[in-house]
């Protein structure tokens, strides 16, 4: 079973925790990990790209000349994709790029990616989450102690929302609750933070 030290704000060592297994004791399924990912990035896309088909650009339909005799070559249309302000073929058309991969996987992804956070020695329980005043100043010297600059990801619960308000203009941090944990945002944070009286709802969410 996982042991991590609880620390406080200061990075000062208060206590241990144990860490359910079965969410911070998987084993590293890299392949899996990386499918979630492609995943979560491919719905994000917003899919707006758009080109004007043949029917859709500016231009006559009339024939521009005869058929024969003209020593030209053959042409029907102006709007022809092999001229120049011709229609698209097969441009990009506004779409959804969104997809989903089964639960079971997905929570497994999550599960190993956690659990690599841990081995790493990437994972803080903090003892006590909130700020004496919502300041972002105060929680980036206090981040700053705790991951040593790299892109944070902090859990809380809807109880600390000094933490939530001084984090908005910081572009490094990233505040989600435990159940709106997902895979992308884990990988991509240098540290997760999870405050100790929430690290059992993460557990109970994603065991």
């Amino acid at each position: 079973m996982p042991t991590v030290d609880v620390v406080d704000w200061q990075n000062k060592k208060v206590g241990t925790v144990e860490l359910a297994p079965s969410v911070f004791g998987c084993e590293l399924r890299a392949a899996l990990v990386h499918e979630a990912v492609i995943m979560q990035r491919a719905c994000e896309r917003q899919g707006t790209a758009s080109t004007l088909r043949r029917g859709e650009v500016s231009g006559s339909g009339k024939k521009p000349w005869k058929q024969k005799h003209t020593g030209r070559a053959r042409a029907g249309s102006l709007r022809s994709p092999v001229w120049r302000h011709g229609g698209s073929v097969f441009g990009p058309k506004p779409r959804s790029y969104a997809y989903t991969m089964p639960k079971q996987k997905y929570r497994a992804a999550l599960q190993s990616a956690l659990s690599a956070k841990v081995s790493e020695g990437k994972l803080v329980v903090l003892s006590e989450v909130s700020l004496q005043q919502p300041k972002t100043k105060l929680l980036a010297q206090a981040l700053g102690r705790l991951s040593g600059g790299d892109h944070a990801l902090v859990v809380l619960g809807s109880g600390q929302s000094t933490v939530a308000q001084a984090a908005k203009n910081m572009a490094a941090v990233k505040v989600l609750s435990p159940d709106r944990l997902n895979v992308y945002d884990i990988v991509r944070a240098g540290v997760v933070v999870v405050s100790q009286q929430e690290l059992g709802r993460v557990q109970e969410v994603w065991s």
